[in-house]
């Protein structure tokens, strides 16, 4: 755990394997702030930890930490600018680097075979406190939550001025993890069996700490999660993300689907899914797709002024009138692509309500708002 109530004396001397330092600094600098209001959330804090140096960086939403292995010498910590010195790791010429510091000077001098520079830094004692990452008792196999957020995690918004939309629904109910996402126009809901029950959680959980977990995550067999009153805490190796828990009323995934369909059509998931990317090329400035449903077939077409139109037919288990309705490019090929196995179910009621795509199980499924299709 990294306590940024730092005493500043001694100086520094960290030497390590360049290699690393950049893997380590690539790390942690996802999260530095790029907003220049604080410029020590710009940086990266190092601070010594006995055979091992610890990495930070924050942007009051979301803090990464993790260690490095090196001879370190000294007790000071320091804030490094946090791209800069990421960048400039890449490019040293040898494969051993060492970083020297000392807390008079406010500069780090770095050194790596022929090269050495002097790089400007922020005190170590103007870096926010971190959120403490114990404890986190709880266990989750990375399997299991790094696919259900893959596919939930499309359906975030990105619109900062509905900071509960950025967010993903997360909760835990037995052995049952339960996660969803909407940016109001169509909607991600996946259920997912663990081994094991999970923690007492319920929470909104900003859609990028997740995406960021399924990074720091991948290749790893568990995910170690605990939970405090605003934040959350994963942990994998040596490597801690915590995020804020997003405060407002998630939208009642319940009450948002439909109780019941009247068309309901089995479609070869791949053929689908390649028809659809197709189309989209020519749907431009929002166009819609159209999807035709007739006596055994579906045509998807699209039509964009001044640039063109497509139609392509594939065959469908359907019978009764026909039937046309508009979706999002965009979002229903990302419906499709977020469904597994060889089969998407898709289920409609009018062209004016809201369709549905599903796996055959049902342990997942995406909420498609209609397009109002003009003629």
């Amino acid at each position: 755990m990294i306590e940024t109530d730092i005493a500043v004396s001694a100086g520094l001397k960290i030497t390590c394997d360049r290699d690393q330092l950049v893997d380590k600094l690539s790390t942690v600098s996802r999260v530095v702030s790029t907003r220049g209001s604080v410029q020590v959330l710009a940086g990266i804090l190092l601070r010594p930890d006995g055979d091992k140096l610890e990495l930070a960086a924050t942007d009051m939403e979301l803090s990464l930490r993790t260690t490095l292995a090196a001879q370190v010498e000294g007790s000071s910590s320091l804030v490094v600018p946090g791209k800069l010195l990421v960048d400039l790791a890449r490019l040293l010429p040898a494969s051993e680097v060492t970083i020297k510091y000392h807390p008079e000077d406010g500069v780090a001098h770095i050194s790596s075979g022929p090269y050495s520079s002097k790089l400007n830094v922020f005190a170590a004692e103007d870096f926010p406190r971190l959120p403490a990452t114990e404890p986190a008792p709880h266990q989750v196999a990375t399997v299991s939550l790094l696919e259900t957020v893959d596919r939930v995690a499309r359906s975030a918004s990105k619109d900062e001025s509905r900071p509960v939309l950025t967010g993903i629904q997360v909760r835990f109910e037995g052995t049952r993890l339960l996660m969803a996402a909407t940016d109001s126009y169509r909607l991600s809901f996946k259920e997912t069996e663990l081994e094991q029950a999970g923690p007492d959680l319920e929470a909104i959980i900003p859609a990028r700490a997740l995406t960021e977990l399924a990074r720091i995550a991948a290749g790893t067999d568990s995910v170690a999660l605990g939970v405090n009153e605003n934040t959350v805490v994963f942990g994998t190796g040596d490597t801690w993300l915590t995020t804020r828990r997003i405060d407002g009323q998630f939208p009642d995934v319940s009450r948002l689907l439909p109780e019941s369909f009247e068309i309901e059509v089995d479609l070869p998931r791949a053929e689908l899914r390649d028809v659809v990317r197709r189309a989209g090329v020519m749907a431009l400035r929002n166009a819609p797709l159209r999807l035709r449903f007739a006596e055994g077939e579906l045509t998807i077409s699209a039509q964009s002024q001044d640039v063109g139109e497509t139609r392509e037919s594939l065959p469908a288990a359907y019978s009764g009138e026909p039937l046309e309705i508009g979706f999002n490019a965009e979002f229903l090929a990302e419906g499709v692509d977020a469904v597994r196995g060889d089969t998407v179910r898709l289920k409609l009621i009018n062209p004016l309500r809201p369709g549905l795509i599903t796996s055959a199980d049902e342990s997942f499924w995406y909420l498609i708002m209609p397009i109002r299709l003009a003629g």
